[in-house]
């Protein structure tokens, strides 16, 4: 019974955690003389993160790598309000947000392999800071990249959506999985302590009970 009970815990924790972020970016387009607004569909809070709205200018990590995995990590913005875009990769999710949550990013926004394509999850990033984290594909992020590699400004807004009902993507099954096997090897062990120790008893009762019988037939 625990078991079960413990397992529904589980799947309703990670059913919860998941949730769907607004992210829409914007940038002035010369060519036009307008402001363009794009709407990424992929954004997801991570676990850790607070969820609330953040907005700023977008800014990747200087030194030629995108993944923020050195601790002195600096990043390309002056704004006094800007938003962390990190790709994946070679390092945790918690040491790429903590250097964006160092430098004083509003948000940090990771964006997601090559290999994975439009593939998203809510990440773990226990201990990463308080500043809001969430995960958009790898397409989305080189879109918005590339806008900034050519030279221009742009403002992204994440905002809150939507909780998932039923929602179990592939990563959310690992963790359960993973949860579920601890969990069992705790309840086996316990249980093996538990009777060990009932047998222990029993047998010390049973020896007692045979001294007595001796002493009363000498």
């Amino acid at each position: 019974t625990a078991f079960l009970v413990a397992v529904g815990i589980l799947m309703g924790a990670t059913e919860a955690a998941t949730v769907s972020a607004s992210v829409r970016v914007s940038y002035f387009n010369s060519a036009s003389n307008e402001t363009v607004s794009q709407q990424c569909k992929s954004g997801v809070y991570g676990f850790n993160s607070p969820l609330r709205s953040a907005r700023g200018a977008v800014a990747v990590p200087h030194g030629g790598s995108l993944q923020a995995c050195d601790p002195n990590t600096t990043f390309s913005t002056a704004e006094p309000q800007w938003v962390a875009l990190i790709e994946r990769g070679n390092c945790t999710f918690a040491e790429k947000i903590h250097v964006a949550a160092e430098r004083g990013a509003a948000a940090a926004v990771i964006f997601n392999t090559a290999a994975e394509g439009n593939r998203t999850f809510p990440m773990f990033h226990a201990g990463a800071g308080s500043i809001v984290a969430i995960m958009i594909s790898s397409l989305e992020g080189m879109e918005i990249l590339r806008r900034i590699e050519s030279g221009l400004k742009v403002d992204m807004a994440i905002e809150v959506e939507k909780k998932h009902g039923p929602l179990m993507n592939f990563y959310s099954i690992l963790f359960l999985s993973e949860s579920l096997i601890v969990l069992a090897a705790v309840i086996m062990g316990y249980s093996i302590f538990y009777y060990t120790q009932r047998f222990r008893i029993s047998r010390a009762q049973e020896g007692e009970c045979e001294l007595r019988e001796v002493f009363l037939n000498s």
